[in-house]
């Protein structure tokens, strides 16, 4: 499938466009006003029948130490200690300060039923902030044909990109946010070519970050992928997830957006079987979504965060120690290490990974330790990013209810950790649990699936997914399902964006914001400008 190229409403391609300026200019909106100061991190007091969380420090280390966070058994299970036992079917049971508020089934979608959209991601710089170019904000997201069904997306996933007009509020545009698909990123072929064995039977992209640079040039991170399948759908041999980069141009015309060159990739990392799990050590390894950031405490450096497992063979009993246990001596409600390694807990080992660039052109980097571990607690930690505020670090990253280990359920959702540095003594956010925003999920009947929802949960359980932290604290997602069994719509739309009240240890949902807490639709606004000198 060749790339399409910009569109006007009709599909016409647009021929004439002006090549970027060279000046990133000031914030085009009003700053938020100044938070108040974060309160003093106290310890929870332990829920009756529920363990303390782990004692968390928030003190910060070298991102080149060899010192990895945890987040524990003991911290995880505080999930469940906030859910209410008493909630009935199709309630919420977790925190409402805590959760999305719930959205509707009659929601739009933001290509007009081109493609199916999920994971996005802004056009920023190394702070996170988010660009207009020359009057147009961009964002990419992966996008697969809607001949396809939903769920069969995965293999077939591609980058696309999106554009709309700078300086419109939420309020102002349309329902679905007035975005236009301006195509895929990619020439067909393109991204295929890094792969050693040219053999395989599926080749897509998976999610990223993509930034500019003061030549306006984008550099777009993002998740190479090869699949190796027989007929009947069997893997011949574990997929090859790599760490990519392809570098291109934005044009811009008083019509729209077109992106040229990203006709090169280059890649970057693949998994090391030392700090993170390869294929070879278990077929169904996480290695993926790169987030590049540069951290002001060491000018000069840029460093990556992404999804990985900790690298053991698959089962391996010995993962699962008394520190990722986490609980305090004496604590009644400890659970038994052998029982924990025998109950399967074993096989979720997610973690997030670190990586430092080794020249300006961010084309070699090497792997650092990992900043958090989750081993025996869930088996993703998707879409990690780190966000900077009141001189605090912020971890955040999405997990599925599904991913959870053996003895720890909590909501589809943002979890997010504080500390000092980019490698930190982490402290879960909110009562030491992790959780920063959920979608409502009654934790007291079992998950379902997109597919087919437990007629007893919660209609908004999979409501949103794939989040990404902005900054002032909103948050993007897109809808994966919404309704219960017997009534329900998949989406494959972005959803209504939300805003955290974020200081602290603690993360919560500001209901002020929009309708009763709910934005707009796909609403990612730029808070900063690329354009001409002034």
């Amino acid at each position: 499938m060749k790339r399409t190229h910009l569109r006007r409403a009709a599909g016409v391609v647009v021929a004439a466009a002006a090549t970027v300026a060279t000046a990133l200019t000031s914030n085009v909106a009003a700053a938020a006003p100044a938070p108040a100061a974060a309160p003093a991190a106290t310890a929870p007091a332990p829920v009756g029948g529920f363990p303390a969380p782990t004692k968390h420090s928030q003190k910060a280390y070298s991102p080149f130490a060899d010192f990895t966070s945890k987040w524990t058994r003991a911290d995880a299970r505080q999930l469940k200690a906030m859910s209410d036992p008493k909630a009935g079917p199709r309630e919420n049971s977790m925190p409402e300060e805590y959760t999305m508020p719930t959205v509707s089934q009659d929601f739009p979608d933001m290509s007009n039923e081109k493609v199916w959209v999920w994971d996005t991601w802004p056009l920023t710089d190394g702070s996170a902030n988010q660009y207009s170019v020359n009057g147009w904000e961009i964002i990419f997201s992966l996008v697969a044909d809607r001949k396809l069904g939903f769920d069969e997306r995965h293999v077939y996933a591609k980058i696309g990109y999106f554009y709309r007009k700078a300086g419109v509020a939420a309020k102002d545009r349309p329902a679905n946010g007035g975005w236009t698909y301006g195509g895929l990123v990619f020439d067909e072929g393109v991204t295929g070519t890094i792969f050693p064995d040219q053999s395989y039977t599926h080749q897509t992209q998976w999610s990223g970050s993509a930034r500019i640079d003061k030549g306006g040039r984008i550099k777009l991170f993002f998740t190479d992928v090869a699949f190796y399948r027989n007929a009947d759908g069997s893997d011949r041999r574990p997929y090859d997830p790599r760490i990519a980069l392809s570098t291109g141009n934005v044009h811009t015309s008083s019509k729209g957006v077109r992106l040229s060159g990203f006709g090169k990739v280059d890649d970057l990392l693949q998994a090391d079987g030392k700090y993170y799990q390869t294929g070879e050590q278990n077929p169904y390894f996480n290695f993926r979504d790169p987030f590049t950031f540069e951290d002001p405490a060491y000018p000069g450096k840029t460093f990556m965060v992404f999804e990985g497992n900790s690298a053991y063979r698959r089962g391996d009993k010995s993962v699962c120690t008394q520190q990722d246990l986490g609980y305090a001596k004496g604590d009644p409600q400890a659970e038994d290490l052998e029982t924990v390694r025998n109950s399967g807990a074993t096989y979720q080992i997610g973690n997030v990974g670190l990586a430092v660039a080794d020249n300006k052109n961010l084309t070699k980097w090497t792997f650092l330790p990992p900043i958090l571990s989750a081993n025996c607690v869930t088996d993703q930690t998707e879409r990690p990013q780190i966000y900077m505020a009141n001189g605090k670090y912020y971890l955040f990253t999405i997990s599925h209810r599904s991913t959870f280990a053996a003895g720890i359920d909590g909501p589809e959702g943002v979890y997010g950790f504080v500390g000092d540095g980019i490698r930190s003594d982490y402290q879960p956010l909110n009562r030491g649990s992790g959780l920063a925003l959920g979608s409502p999920t009654n934790l007291n009947y079992p998950t379902g699936t997109p597919f087919a929802p437990d007629a007893n949960q919660h209609p908004g359980q999979f409501q949103a997914y794939s989040h990404y932290v902005m900054p002032n604290g909103e948050v993007q997602s897109f809808i994966d399902t919404n309704g219960t069994k017997g009534d329900f719509r998949r989406g494959g739309t972005l959803g209504p964006t939300v805003r955290l009240d974020i200081r602290g240890d603690s993360a919560t949902v500001d209901r002020t914001y929009g309708d009763g807490g709910l934005g707009g639709y796909a609403d990612i606004p730029a808070n900063r400008t690329f354009g001409p000198r002034s």
